[in-house]
């Protein structure tokens, strides 16, 4: 028998409080559920901290808890009085970018130079795969034509730091995987407008030069900020590199429960399958990166992480975009519905790769 201990106690009670609600929604009751899905996640939260296996979920199921928070209450989550809390997403998406560029250097670009296939190859994988899988899947929803442009918003949006820790966890890449991060990111600001222009201006007008600049607000200035900083502090502020992940958490799941709140009426209308919808672009990421990689000859780790850095975007920076146009309660809702399922399914195929070994793993252990 288990030890027991304030984690399992309240994984037990995460089970009871499942059971209610499950039978709330049997019983015509879901719309009162609020308070038992709150504490669900809580609890579930509390649980998965005291097992290493599971604490890469803590951050996923407090996203899900914001999500549950902005569905039953949204009011306490669009504004306060005058002020519209979606004014807030442009600058915290600049804090997560300014905290990217503290975390980098000049030298970190020059691996491009070092390994230049797989960061080719793994940019142009994110460049074809994405945004054809996303516009074709936007092209069936039968959604109305903002949130469909919204699917292919979050295809044309480059990869984000959650991907270089998924590629941690799966034994892949990471030198890779951040180097392809970092080059997506700064390429963003040039290649998502002629993308969105391409492939979602039938759904919406895009104008490609006030995107490219509102991109360059948020990615490009902050992290040139923070890349400065860095290099004028370096390792006088080694806090900063310790809080800055926690920040950028804090961030991400502030924006997706506002992106919730201001888009909830619609998001309960199509929720279902804009969530298989969004299933299906992310599964297909991981596939089809996989196997572009495969096709040139990539090994195991770098497949894996090319995998990954197609699979997994950057939602925040998509949310962001969409916010800047205005229509961050219908274009925001598929970006606000990729992020935490991606986080779970990332958290799945990471967990599935970190078992198996790859093929340097099994040369050292035949050569043992």
């Amino acid at each position: 028998m288990g030890k027991l201990n304030i984690y399992s106690i309240s994984l037990g009670l995460a089970g009871l409080l499942f059971l209610v609600i499950i039978g709330m929604i049997v019983t015509g009751n879901i719309d009162k559920a609020g308070p038992f899905v709150l504490g669900f996640f809580a609890l579930l939260a509390l649980g998965f901290n005291g097992y290493e296996k599971m604490k890469g979920l803590i951050f996923t199921t407090m996203i899900f808890a914001g999500v549950a928070a902005a569905l039953y209450y949204p009011t306490y989550f669009t504004n306060f009085g005058d002020f519209k809390y979606t004014v807030l997403i442009i600058p915290l998406i600049q804090v997560i970018m300014f905290g990217m560029g503290t975390t980098m250097s000049i030298k970190d670009f020059a691996a491009v130079f070092q390994s230049p296939k797989g960061v080719l190859i793994g940019v142009s994988a994110q460049l074809i795969v994405m945004p054809i899988v996303g516009y074709c899947l936007a092209q069936i929803s039968n959604f109305p034509p903002e949130i469909a442009a919204g699917i292919v918003l979050i295809g044309c949006s480059p990869s984000g730091v959650a991907s270089n820790v998924m590629a941690f966890l799966a034994n892949a890449n990471v030198a890779l995987s951040i180097t392809i991060t970092s080059l997506a990111t700064l390429l963003a600001p040039f290649l998502t407008p002629l993308m969105m222009k391409l492939f979602a201006g039938e759904f919406i007008e895009i104008d490609v030069l006030a995107m490219m600049w509102s991109i360059v607000k948020m990615i490009i200035i902050p992290i040139g900020a923070g890349l400065l900083f860095n290099r004028i502090f370096g390792n006088r502020v080694k806090w900063l590199e310790k809080a800055m992940p926690l920040i950028s958490m804090l961030a991400i799941g502030l924006i997706i429960t506002i992106i919730t709140a201001a888009g909830r009426d619609s998001l309960l209308e199509i929720g279902g399958i804009l969530m298989v919808l969004v299933l299906v672009h992310n599964f297909f990421g991981y596939l089809l990166g996989y196997w572009y990689a495969r096709l040139f000859r990539m090994t195991e780790e770098d497949s894996r992480t090319i995998a990954i850095e197609v699979g997994m975007q950057n939602a925040g920076l998509a949310s962001g975009i969409a916010n800047s146009l205005g229509k961050i309660a219908t274009m925001g809702l598929a970006p606000a519905v990729f992020g935490p399922l991606m986080n779970i399914t990332g958290s799945i195929l990471a967990s599935y790769w970190h078992g198996k070994p790859t093929e340097i793993e099994s040369k050292v252990l035949e050569t043992n």
